[in-house]
């Protein structure tokens, strides 16, 4: 494809995929609230379509066997996101509140499922095998947000366990209340969703193919296109989102987006299309970003934790980590 017609249909792709995902996310949160899904769940089906363009892009880059624009696209959308929803929010907002409850409940989620990665594109364990483990956590945890509150306040009867784990989810559900709660789908909202979901797809493959053809002409590694452009590219719309929340003071949504929104990643967009296409040979560069985006994890959720949320100065430090992977990345690819 020339690069007059693939550098303008790119842009093109990529506008039309990230403006209509946001009407995706708005119609499926609709849909959810009809459905009676609760504030947590409601989270989760948010982030899923915010995520449809970077999993749509990886999984069109593996049926195309360019494994490290896939896996690019995954692992680096998640560094991305824990910079850009974390770290920038933090800055923007001059700081996010946590409950620790809910940090670490989420976070240990968000841990393992990362772990899981690494380990995954490592070649260590098998794509299927990889996948089974983070979707046992992923489902152990959309279980228990959408469990029954008759039967969480049995469980906090019966040992100080439950009482953590029912006060965890009351904490993250009275914050993403106020900030997401949605007005119930109409019938036409059923419709938008679904032509919204088929451009979404169509416009993220489009975006995809452009940019694995500039950067073949022009030389660009695979992973610089995954993890760098086309990570940062679909990951816009959590990134404007986390940033309007924070200075709202939702720092409960802020995590719920950013943590379910990697989770998904993951599981929907690296290891479901690995376990049937398979993830290519096991390479450097992806591991780098694999173990990158576990280190930032690991590290951000340390933080919230310990201090209950996260300063500007930690917010600094995480844009800063991320800075510096790019940097890395770069250079090492020259």
């Amino acid at each position: 494809m020339p690069v007059m017609v693939a550098a303008p249909l790119f842009v093109l792709a990529a506008c039309v995929s990230l403006a209509t995902s946001w009407l995706l996310v708005s119609r499926l949160e609709r849909v959810g609230e009809r459905l009676g899904l609760s504030e947590a769940l409601l989270g989760m089906v948010a982030a899923l379509a915010a995520d449809a363009p970077e999993v749509t892009s990886a999984i069109t880059a593996m049926l195309n066997r360019e494994s490290r624009v896939g896996a690019g696209v995954v692992l680096g959308s998640n560094v991305f996101n824990l910079a850009a929803l974390l770290g920038l929010g933090a800055l923007v907002a001059g700081g996010i509140r946590f409950h620790r409850r809910v940090v670490a409940l989420g976070g240990s989620v968000a841990i393992w499922v990362a772990v899981v990665s690494l380990v995954s594109v490592l070649g260590l364990i098998p794509p299927a095998a990889g996948l089974a483990l983070a979707a046992v956590a992923l489902l152990g945890y959309l279980a228990l947000l959408g469990a029954d509150r008759r039967w969480l306040r049995r469980l906090a009867a019966r040992s100080r366990w439950g009482h953590w784990l029912r006060a965890a989810v009351v904490e993250e559900e009275r914050e993403l209340n106020a900030a997401i709660r949605p007005p119930r789908a109409s019938p036409g909202d059923f419709v938008v969703a679904l032509i919204s979901l088929v451009v979404v797809v169509v416009a993220s493959v489009t975006m995809e193919r452009t940019a694995s053809d500039l950067g073949q002409r022009f030389g660009v590694p695979e992973i610089v296109i995954g993890a760098l452009v086309l990570a940062a590219v679909t990951s816009l719309p959590n990134a404007v989102a986390a940033v309007y929340l924070a200075v709202r003071g939702r720092g409960a949504a802020v995590l719920s987006i950013a943590l379910n929104s990697n989770s998904l990643n993951v599981v929907v967009g690296l290891l479901l299309p690995g376990a049937v296409i398979g993830l290519g040979a096991p390479s450097s560069q992806t591991a780098f970003v694999a173990a990158w985006y576990l280190g930032l994890t690991a590290v951000t959720f340390w933080f919230a934790h310990r201090q209950g949320g996260l300063g500007r100065p930690v917010g600094a430090l995480i844009v800063g980590a991320y800075a510096i992977f790019v940097g890395w990345l770069l250079v090492a690819t020259m």
